[in-house]
Formats: C-alpha cells, sequence, structure tokens
C-alpha cells in the first residue's frame, strides 16, 4: 500500500486516490499549506517524506513465492 506521500501530487486522480485513503492527513496538510509559506510547506513535506520512506518496509527484493507443505 502506498504511503500518503508516495502519490504524485501533480496527477489529480492520484490526489484525489491519496485523499480518499487519508482524508485525516490530506485536511492536516491543507490546513498546514494555509499557515506556512510555500518555501516552509516544501521544507516540511520533503522531511515528512523522507522520514515515511525510511519508516516503510523495503518490498523491493521480495519475490513472491508458492507455500508448500
Amino acid at each position: 500500500m502506498k504511503s500518503f506521500y508516495d502519490f504524485n501530487v501533480e496527477s489529480p486522480q492520484e490526489r484525489e486516490e491519496r485523499n480518499k485513503l487519508y482524508p485525516e492527513l490530506a485536511s492536516f496538510h491543507i490546513a498546514l499549506r494555509e499557515e506556512l509559506s510555500e518555501e516552509e510547506y516544501q521544507q516540511f513535506y520533503t522531511a515528512e517524506k523522507e522520514i515515511s520512506q525510511k519508516h516503510m518496509p523495503q518490498n523491493q527484493n521480495q519475490k513472491q513465492q508458492w507455500i508448500t507443505a
């Protein structure tokens, strides 16, 4: 499952999907964007995205395989 920060905010469809999956976080970011300057908000967003990526499990090297009994 994608994290809030994995969606492409330039795509209206992805942004809509993100807002449906994470309504509270989307509302928080809308309010935060109104309170901060664009530069401050971008710094915050970038830092949160980096933290999110560090804590998400890395599934890149996992292969799917059948489990046999």
